[in-house]
């Protein structure tokens, strides 16, 4: 008899609490800004790869000030190690002025504003309302994705958005932020896009993936 979802997140979050109690962003930062930034930056690369560049890049340009007035190579050259670099350089110079001439160098709170920031999308969004706002949000990265269709709380086919809105159903109000931080440390550390670590997973009997494959 198959599992209902409802059931099944009561066992995925007792797995997540007793194995990831502390979870919590893995994005290093000091200013409001800077996690706007590091977010940015962590599209389609590793929080690790990104934690590695910010310390040069936020000690080089230490304002928004700074940042808005560099000239975009040197933007390029601080954050060439990160993939979509000029991209993304691009993205930085343009959140660094909007930030000083529109918001008073204050990071926005609300939906409508964040989502006009270069490079800031729903998952961006989320992420930055969730850490420095406390809004309860459920940012869908490749780990939450890639769990949430494992596990069958989504579809095969389901976009980022609509596995967000199915996550949202099952999961409370109050739980979504350190739920969300969960599920990625669970994607970074065990259940990884290729050779999941099946084996040292307490979830094979409610995985949908899992009985896939055996």
């Amino acid at each position: 008899m198959t599992m209902k979802n409802s059931d099944k997140i009561k066992l995925f979050k007792t797995f997540l609490d007793d194995n990831f109690p502390n979870a919590q962003c893995a994005l290093a930062y000091q200013k409001d800004y800077e996690l706007v930034i590091a977010v940015v930056l962590s599209a389609q690369t590793t929080d690790k790869a990104v934690n590695l560049v910010t310390p040069k890049l936020f000690s080089r340009f230490d304002s928004l000030e700074k940042l808005m007035r560099a000239p975009l190579p040197e933007i390029e050259e601080a954050i060439r190690s990160i993939g979509l670099y000029r991209n993304k350089a691009l993205s930085l110079k343009g959140i660094a002025t909007m930030l000083a001439d529109e918001f008073q160098g204050r990071v926005p709170v609300d939906s409508e504003s964040l989502l006009r920031l270069p490079g800031v999308g729903n998952k961006t969004r989320n992420v930055i309302q969730a850490e420095l706002f406390h809004i309860p949000s459920m940012a869908v990265d490749t780990h939450v994705e890639r769990i949430s269709k494992r596990m069958g709380f989504a579809k095969e086919q389901d976009t980022p958005d609509q596995v967000e809105i199915k996550l949202r159903k099952l999961i409370k109000l109050e739980e979504l932020i350190k739920t969300n931080h969960q599920i990625i440390i669970f994607g970074r550390e065990i259940c990884h896009a290729r050779s999941p670590q099946c084996i040292k997973c307490g979830l094979s009997g409610v995985c949908k993936y899992f009985s896939k494959i055996n």
